[in-house]
């Protein structure tokens, strides 16, 4: 178990951070069990335990059940021993087992967990005004008083002004009552009101839950961001990526920040017609801004308070494009000329604002995953879309919760190797032989095979926490495996042949064997059972090892002796 999470302890980014805590909790704990396993449990047992003439009522009444239960398991191995190529094929069904489970199983960074609270976030056109969005933001809030009588509180801003939002956004935070007093979960109350709030077509309106690791804002799962040399080639291809993006039945809702929707007005100055009818550029650039902008011209004191004037053309002489040109402008002479006869008006549209990614022009494409879709698949078909739409002059990457959920999922595969390779050289150097430590190593295909096969049956992800308790796994199993082959090879060097040493080894540890498992597996249960204040992320954990431990031992006390018999050396060698 140390050579196990010592890997895990100086993984780097966000896993790393998440279980080197842990990583060094498991292994000192270990070391320090171990040590004391040594010597003062020894020295206890010296002192406490006393050879009995008549064994205690429950020794009485319990041993008939597990001396029967170990004549039935020696019976069953020898059944087994006859056709010990079975074991061969175990394995290779194990194998096959882990490739498919692995290639169809969810995977994800962290499972969503019930925090009793949602945000709802509305965002309208380019150019609408405040008090639109006011408007609409009341009537959300409303909508929410009305639909959801497990809420505790609300929180709504109009125009917020921060995390790149501006006039045409708001939101609505909705903080919920504790789990234990309401009906419905976090995720069946926002899968409702996803459904219901669609009816407000005014804006784009849509619900968002915090991740469990990551971004606690509430942002979205699914950040694809795609770059390019410049923006103008970014803009041939966005529109043919959102709409495959938005067909797409893996998400429920597409945005993309880079929107090429904020209306503008180009002003063009006819200078040599200005120049002739005596108007200065300058005054007719002073005009447009002190008419339209509400800019404060100065200030003036009544009754001992100050007060600010604030100049700006009445709403209604400003609301149409063309209104522009009605106004008026004094030349050298003191004449008025309409500005109609000075400049020309064209109406286009241009992104609210750039950004870039790697220091490339670039844009995010941001999803939130439908129903029963992990966050894995919602990457894979961003990245099917890519392949689709984007030829070799653009470059993809993945930012936020996706890029997380990639970066943790190559470390904890990096531990995982590594601590395979540390676990056979440590008992390769124990056994001082490399095959005894292959067969040893048997085990842990069971365990992974069984694993996946319970993640699957109970519906649960590949994450951050079912992985490293895959990794745990390793050093739990493998112990059945050394105390199966260790015993056989006592028994050989005492003159047995490999079968019967084998099968007596088999036997004789098939007690330590089922109460290590079992207390491993009862240890693990209340996680498995999502017990407690935010267990929900934890239950693939529990789930992972317990599958696994059940499906290892019961294999391991039949495949490891067959491979065993086929791989040991039949003879001791002399040391």
């Amino acid at each position: 178990m140390v050579a196990v999470f010592l890997p895990v302890i100086f993984l780097q980014g966000l896993t790393g951070r998440l279980f080197r805590e842990f990583g060094l909790v498991v292994a000192s704990a270990v070391a320090i069990s171990a040590f004391v396993s040594l010597t003062l449990t020894p020295m206890m047992s010296s002192k406490i335990l006393r050879r009995r003439e008549v064994q205690p009522w429950l020794y009485r009444k319990t041993e008939p059940f597990f001396t029967s239960l170990t004549q039935g398991y020696s019976n069953a191995l020898s059944g087994f021993m006859n056709r010990r190529w079975l074991g061969i094929i175990v394995i290779i069904l194990a194998f096959g087992l882990i490739f498919l489970l692995g290639k169809t199983t969810p995977s994800e960074l962290a499972p969503l967990e019930d925090r009793s609270e949602f945000r709802l976030q509305a965002q309208a056109q380019e150019g609408a005004t405040f008090e639109y969005m006011d408007r609409y933001v009341k009537e959300l809030t409303q909508f929410i008083s009305d639909e959801v009588p497990e809420r505790n509180g609300m929180v709504s801003v109009t125009a917020p002004g921060f995390g790149g939002n501006g006039v045409n956004s708001g939101f609505v935070r909705v903080i919920l009552k504790d789990p234990q007093d309401r009906d419905r979960t976090q995720q069946q109350i926002v899968d409702d009101i996803t459904g219901k709030v669609r009816k407000y077509t005014g804006v784009r309106t849509f619900s968002t839950q915090a991740q469990t690791i990551g971004d606690r804002r509430g942002g979205f799962p699914v950040q694809f961001v795609i770059q390019a040399a410049d923006i103008e080639k970014l803009k041939k291809v966005l529109p043919e990526f959102m709409v495959k993006a938005s067909a797409s039945p893996m998400f429920a809702f597409v945005d993309l920040d880079l929107k090429f929707n904020k209306p503008e007005i180009n002003i063009t100055i006819d200078r040599d017609k200005a120049r002739n009818l005596g108007v200065n550029v300058l005054d007719i650039s002073q005009t447009l801004q002190l008419g339209l902008s509400g800019s404060r011209f100065g200030n003036f004191i009544m009754d001992g308070k100050q007060y600010q004037i604030i100049g700006q053309v009445e709403r209604g002489n400003r609301n149409e494009p063309l209104d522009l040109k009605t106004l008026y402008v004094k030349n050298k002479r003191g004449e008025l000329i309409q500005l109609d006869n000075l400049v020309t008006f064209e109406e286009r549209s241009s992104p609210p604002q750039l950004y870039r990614f790697n220091r490339y022009s670039s844009a995010k494409v941001q999803a939130q995953l439908a129903k029963g879709v992990a966050l894995g698949d919602g990457i894979k078909e961003m990245q099917r879309i890519a392949s689709e739409v984007l030829d070799e002059s653009y470059t993809t990457s993945l930012d936020g919760a996706s890029r997380e959920f990639a970066e943790s999922s190559s470390s904890i595969i990096l531990a995982f190797l590594i601590a395979l390779a540390i676990i056979y050289l440590i008992l390769a150097g124990q056994f001082e032989s490399f095959k005894d430590p292959f067969v040893i190593m048997f085990t842990v295909p069971l365990a992974l095979a069984g694993a996946l096969l319970s993640l699957w049956y109970f519906n649960q992800t590949l994450n951050v926490f079912s992985q490293i308790g895959i990794i745990m796994l390793i050093g739990l199993v493998t112990k059945n495996g050394i105390l199966i082959v260790e015993f056989a090879n006592q028994r050989k060097e005492q003159g047995l042949a490999v079968l019967d040493a084998v099968k007596e080894a088999a036997v004789s540890r098939f007690r330590p064997i089922i109460m290590t498992s079992l207390s491993t597996i009862l240890g693990i249960l209340p996680i498995a059972l999502a017990l407690g204040a935010g267990s929900e992320s934890r239950v693939s954990m529990g789930i992972a090892v317990i599958g696994g431990m059940l499906f290892a031992t019961v294999l391991t006390l039949f495949v490891i002796p067959a491979i065993y018999s086929y791989i040991s050396s039949k003879h001791v060698s002399v040391k």
